[in-house]
């Protein structure tokens, strides 16, 4: 896999590019939802969904009174900046 450079904004990344660097990032996409993908990690368990303008995170039971944690970023940030806010965790 040959991404851009980690500071290109993602919307210079090709789709099948964002989608190879989400699976290397441990992520399922979703065979029902194309554009939406899932990732657990020991503490926590997020959706992820390409939309037109952005990236939508949507954190599985992490908020108050196991609440879900809807986050978005837009295309225009870099994928390092959105790595590292998403896979952070909520």
């Amino acid at each position: 896999m040959t991404l851009p450079l980690a500071d290109t904004p993602l919307y210079n990344h090709p789709l099948h590019e964002i989608e190879q660097w989400l699976q290397a990032q441990g992520c399922e996409q979703d065979r029902n939802d194309l554009h939406c993908w899932r990732v657990e990690r020991p503490d926590w368990k997020a959706e992820l969904c390409l939309e037109v303008e952005e990236l939508t995170v949507r954190y599985l039971e992490a908020g108050e009174g196991k609440r879900d944690i809807l986050r978005s970023f837009k295309y225009s940030l870099t994928r390092e900046d959105v790595e590292a806010a998403v896979f952070s965790g909520p």
